[in-house]
């Protein structure tokens, strides 16, 4: 039982966040994705206690979370069934989804691993679209304090993104 509650922790903390990500390019609704995601891992846990064996978690909670998705949107009829393949040319293939959805929570880490201030300018910037003086009005620091914060957190983040490229290509 100790094995077992050691590898859905280490699956939860490897692919919680991802899962979400990916989901997120189906339902669009954050408290949804958390559901369906959190019932796949439940799910997870309640087949490899039964001694199913999964032959990859990976593989098998994408597959999880991917067909929850989808019952989701067949229940909430949000699927149209009388598209033609032309209508669904802008949707991404699974394999891009689970790719785009680890980049995306590797650069979540990233800036969540930011120092408290300088992540909150950052986010206000890069995420809300707010200039620097906007930024500076609303945390009431001046603009070149915002100005350099942002630069701090690029220089992290860039550094970040170059450690992980020399530890897999270099």
């Amino acid at each position: 039982m100790n094995k077992l509650k050691k590898e859905i922790d280490e699956a939860f903390r490897c692919y919680y966040k991802p899962l979400c990500l990916y989901a997120m390019h189906y339902l669009h609704d954050i408290d949804l994705v958390e559901d369906v995601v959190q019932d796949c891992f439940a799910e997870l846990w309640g087949r490899m206690n039964a001694e199913k064996t999964v032959s990859s978690v990976k593989s098998y909670l994408y597959m999880m979370v991917r067909n929850s998705c989808l019952d989701t949107l067949k229940k909430d009829n949000q699927i149209d069934f009388n598209l033609s393949p032309s209508d669904l040319a802008d949707i991404i293939p699974d394999e891009e989804a689970e790719e785009r959805s680890l980049i995306e929570a590797r650069l979540w880490t990233a800036i969540d691993s930011l120092p408290e201030k300088c992540r909150e300018v950052f986010l206000l910037s890069k995420r809300d679209g707010l200039k620097y003086k906007e930024i500076a009005d609303k945390l009431n620091i001046s603009a070149k304090t915002v100005e350099n914060q942002v630069a701090k957190a690029m220089k992290i983040l860039k550094e970040g993104a170059i450690k992980i490229y020399n530890f897999f290509f270099g």
